[in-house]
């Protein structure tokens, strides 16, 4: 068997593992023809395969970052799990930039987190040059955005300045343990993240696009004197009333107020595109026209465990925890201000994660690498990644800074940086090659 027949192996095993089939060209899976659209997409559903690819050596971990203190770590660390969201879930008007995404969440290694976040701003940076190439298609068949995609020395210095961000917190901590508090927020208006931040804050409770652009207004609307969700075809599926009453029984313990309605999300994601979730509409029992942020979307989503875990089970005895419960302990101790609602269920044989839809939650896609300034647009958003990471990392143990202080000195070492960068540059190649193989197991035969 070749190389190439082997990689081809390893990548249907993986995806058959997690995904509960293997990619085929009869009746594929909607998240294998998702992340066939482009390496980068690929990436973002395959986070199993990296760590494969960790535990057999194929990735190479820095030999100063093998054994800095465990921490909670996000697991799957890439270019698009960063936004503007509201602290606090739908409770808080706070709008921070910060990981948004914890479903990998575990007890791990930082060198997983740095790894796979540089190898993501290399192929974002190749996903912006092919799709101004025509290589690769826009999400939902959007049109290209007018500008200039980055050149590939680009993701090489945002690279670098990610790892500086992380290793100048970390060294901040060091000196002053309550640095680890601090959020990332208040960009300048010609910052990368400038306007993305002003669309966030006037999304929240009383934002003047509150009532038109907030992940609310988005989803529900009132209709017929009552809050109900929106008929939107490809995200919200309707439910018959036996099965809203159970979902309503299930769950109804674990939110703040009535659930007024429920509705099946479909299509949301790439990793997770597949799996079971439920948008619930909570708020008050009576229509309170005048207060709408009384209203609010919470998500209950079946959760798998989380990727790491199934190359590296024994790494901590926390990551024994089911995996919602781990999911919800993650999240707890990595943000400043956890959601209100964040929780756990067991229900129908399956553990489930409860927690709320943020009305304020903005994200940047590698769409927006295709601009005027490209190399400077992915520079400062590496920059604010590294910082706000270095931060939940950080938040692992209040006990001491040994974490911190290991991380700042790793991370002074020039053949640490250049280790993880070549990495990076390496692997995302590799992605690349994975990413053909997958299209051509879903067009065998």
């Amino acid at each position: 068997m070749s190389l190439t027949q082997d990689r081809a192996a390893l990548i249907r095993t993986e995806l058959k593992a997690v995904d509960g089939a293997p990619p085929r060209p009869k009746d594929p899976l909607p998240k294998h023809l998702k992340m066939a659209r482009s390496p980068f997409r690929f990436f973002r559903g395959s986070a199993q395969l990296f760590y494969a690819d960790l535990a057999s050596g194929l990735l190479p971990v820095p030999e100063a970052l093998r054994d800095v203190p465990l921490t909670r770590v996000q697991g799957d660390c890439h270019f698009s799990n960063f936004g503007f969201l509201t602290e606090e879930g739908s409770h808080g008007d706070a709008v921070i930039w910060c990981p948004n995404d914890y479903d990998d969440a575990c007890m791990g290694r930082t060198a997983w987190d740095l790894l796979r976040f540089a190898a993501s701003l290399v192929l974002a940076a190749e996903y912006a040059v092919g799709v101004c190439g025509g290589t690769y298609e826009m999400e939902d068949d959007d049109p290209v955005p007018p500008g200039t995609a980055p050149e590939p020395e680009a993701a090489a210095r945002a690279i670098e300045s990610f790892l500086t961000a992380y290793a100048r917190a970390c060294a901040d901590v060091v000196g002053d343990p309550d640095a680890r508090d601090r959020v990332i927020g208040g960009f300048k208006k010609k910052h990368a993240l400038g306007p993305a931040e002003r669309k966030a804050r006037k999304r929240t409770a009383g934002g003047k696009n509150f009532e038109t652009k907030s992940s609310l207004a988005k989803a529900a609307e009132v209709r017929d004197g009552a809050w109900r969700f929106r008929d939107i075809p490809g995200r919200h599926g309707r439910l018959d009333a036996a099965e809203k009453a159970d979902i309503v029984e299930a769950f109804r313990p674990y939110v703040d107020d009535a659930i007024l309605d429920v509705v099946r999300r479909l299509g949301a994601g790439t990793g997770s595109v597949d799996v079971d979730r439920y948008y619930l509409l909570v708020g008050p029992p009576r229509l309170d026209p005048t207060r709408p942020h009384l209203n609010h979307v919470v998500e209950v989503k079946r959760q798998k465990p989380a990727a790491p875990l199934r190359h590296f089970p024994d790494m901590s005895p926390t990551n024994r925890l089911d995996p919602a419960h781990l999911t919800v302990d993650c999240q707890r101790v990595m943000q400043r201000r956890p959601d209100m609602v964040l929780d756990e269920a067991r229900w129908r044989g399956h553990h489930w994660l409860i927690r709320s839809r943020h009305f304020a939650r903005v994200g940047l896609d590698p769409e927006v690498l295709i601009c005027e300034k490209p190399a400077r647009m992915i520079e400062e958003y590496a920059e604010a990644c590294g910082e706000a990471l270095a931060l939940a990392h950080a938040r692992g143990d209040r006990r001491s800074t040994d974490l911190e202080a290991a991380m700042a000195e790793a991370l002074a070492i020039d053949r640490t940086r250049e280790t993880i960068n070549r990495a990076a540059v390496d692997y995302a190649a590799q992605v690349v090659e994975d990413w053909a193989a997958l299209r051509g197991l879903l067009n065998d035969g």
